[in-house]
C-alpha cells in the first residue's frame, strides 16, 4: 500500500518527458537573458573599438590611410564610416532597437574588417569568427523578449501575444 503511494509521488521525476518538459521551461525562460548578453558582449567589443578611434583620431586617419585596405572607399570616408558603424551599431544592438539591422551591419563590418586588414593574426582572426558567430545568432534569432523592438512592437500591435503563443504551441504539438 505504500509502496503504491510513494510510488506515485515519485513517478513524476522518473518519467524522461516530465525532465524534459521541466527542463524545457527553465531553459526557455533564461533565454530572452542569453539574448540580451549575447546583444551586450558583442556590443561592448565594437562600442570600445569605435570610442577608441574616436580618441586618437589621428592614428585613426594613420591606420586607415597605411594599414588597413578598405576596398573601394577613400581613406577618410572609410575611417568616418567605421567610427560610425561602431558606434551606433553597438547602441542599437545592445538596445534591441532595429536589432536584426544592426547585427546584419555589424555582421558585414566584421567580415570587411577581417578582410581590409590581412595582418590580423591567427587570435584576432579567431576573435573576429566569434564576434561573426555571435552576430549571426542575432540576425537569424533577433533581439528577443529583452528589447526596444519587443517592446514597441507590443505597444503598436497589442495583441494578446500570450494567447497567440499558446495557440502557436498547441498547433505544433
Amino acid at each position: 500500500m505504500h509502496t503504491h503511494i510513494i510510488a506515485k509521488l515519485l513517478a513524476p521525476f522518473y518519467r524522461p518527458q516530465s525532465w524534459g518538459r521541466r527542463c524545457g521551461l527553465l531553459l526557455g525562460s533564461l533565454t530572452p537573458l542569453s539574448s540580451l548578453l549575447l546583444r551586450c558582449w558583442v556590443a561592448y567589443a565594437f562600442w570600445i573599438s569605435g570610442l577608441l578611434k574616436l580618441q586618437s583620431w589621428d592614428s585613426t586617419l594613420y591606420l586607415f590611410e597605411n594599414e588597413y585596405a578598405v576596398p573601394l572607399l577613400p581613406a577618410g570616408l572609410a575611417a568616418v564610416l567605421a567610427t560610425a558603424v561602431e558606434l551606433i551599431g553597438p547602441a542599437l544592438s545592445a538596445l534591441g532597437l532595429c536589432g536584426r539591422a544592426a547585427a546584419i551591419v555589424l555582421f558585414l563590418f566584421n567580415i570587411v574588417a577581417v578582410i581590409s586588414y590581412p595582418d590580423l593574426g591567427s587570435a584576432g582572426i579567431e576573435q573576429h569568427k566569434q564576434w561573426g558567430v555571435m552576430l549571426l545568432i542575432c540576425c537569424l534569432q533577433g533581439p528577443g523578449k529583452l528589447s526596444l523592438d519587443e517592446l514597441i512592437c507590443r505597444y503598436l500591435f497589442p495583441v494578446n501575444v500570450g494567447a497567440v503563443r499558446s495557440a502557436l504551441k498547441r498547433e505544433n504539438a
